[in-house]
């Protein structure tokens, strides 16, 4: 036990340092930008669902699936996620009308609520493009179909992945980064009164914020890491 308390507290101490770099951003970033890229005109647009609609990650999907499918106006969009399509709240139907509130036909917006996981996923969205183009059997949906994958950039790498293993041969991926703010955040705390004795941080955008958003990125590579992992020995990626 005491080993494992003089481990555990190493590890916590490394990432305590690490959140004061920039180390985990960029862990996080090569995550993202790994397998993207688009490399052809897609047949299919695969938004793959966060964690709910609305949500963070709901949202910032829907929000690159609209703009890639209005640049790519021929694609169809699939919308993976788990739920009741009868369910006009249902978060795979918000979804679909969020990305149709962004201009784009919902006659070329499909669900896909089977699959529960990527792997799962990505066997599902093989076996439906077949009806959906039924001039293509299953057989050659991997030789005829070019798929593009959006998802939260720290997943893209393994979502890619798992599509070319369930038999797609040419899939390419979207990460969907989040944009920054561009203004200046740094305030004068004795300008805005309060105790004096308290020290003022804030032009200290590491302590305020960048110390925090690194811990965040550490959680998401780490759970990431895991996930990959898992797929690997279970022969999915």
């Amino acid at each position: 036990m005491k080993g494992f308390l003089i481990a555990l507290g190493s590890v916590a101490a490394v990432m305590i340092i690490l959140a004061f770099t920039s180390v985990p951003f960029r862990i996080w970033y090569g995550m993202g930008v790994k397998k993207a890229g688009i490399h052809r005109p897609p047949d299919f647009i695969v938004v793959l669902g966060g964690g709910g609609m609305p949500s963070e990650s709901g949202l910032m999907r829907t929000w690159y699936a609209a703009r890639v499918a209005g640049y790519y106006h021929r694609a169809k969009v699939i919308v993976a996620l788990p739920g009741n399509p009868s369910d006009s709240l249902s978060a795979i139907n918000l979804m679909k009308a969020e990305i149709v509130n962004r201009g784009i036909a919902p006659r070329r917006i499909f669900l896909e609520d089977s699959g529960t996981n990527t792997r799962s996923q990505a066997l599902c969205v093989f076996k439906s493009i077949s009806n959906i183009e039924q001039r293509i059997s299953n057989n050659e949906v991997a030789y005829h179909v070019s798929l593009l994958i959006i998802t939260s950039p720290e997943h893209l790498y393994r979502a890619v992945l798992a599509f070319k293993k369930a038999g797609f041969l040419k899939v390419d991926g979207v990460p969907a980064f989040e944009q920054a703010i561009e203004s200046s955040i740094t305030f004068n705390g004795y300008l805005l009164g309060g105790r004096k004795f308290i020290p003022d941080i804030g032009t200290s955008i590491a302590l305020r914020y960048q110390f925090w958003t690194q811990m965040n990125y550490e959680l998401l590579v780490i759970r990431e890491w895991v996930a990959l992992g898992y797929y690997q020995l279970k022969g999915w990626i």
